[in-house]
């Protein structure tokens, strides 16, 4: 079971850090905050791998206002960028 759980955590840890680049590197907005929304989704499957592996639900409620973030951070930047696509025109 060691083994499986860290090989979890090695695929978790590099798709966060190719994320992470994205982030940094991205050409775009939209590129940065799909990279965003990416992360928030692998920060949330790592928290629910862990409620699997240990058998548990209290991180629940953080799962949940995460969620919550990568929804609203990702409407709030598509409203930005529709409104500043329709000021360039």
């Amino acid at each position: 079971m060691n083994i499986l759980l860290l090989v979890i955590y090695v695929v978790f840890a590099v798709a966060a850090l190719l994320t992470l680049w994205r982030i940094v590197v991205g050409p775009s907005i939209l590129d940065r905050a799909v990279a965003s929304d990416v992360l928030l989704t692998e920060v949330m499957c790592v928290l629910g791998a862990e409620m699997a592996i240990n058998q548990h639900t209290r991180t629940l409620p953080v799962l949940l206002i995460i969620a919550a973030v990568g929804v609203f951070g990702s409407i709030s930047i598509a409203r930005f960028v529709a409104r500043r696509d329709n000021v360039d025109r």
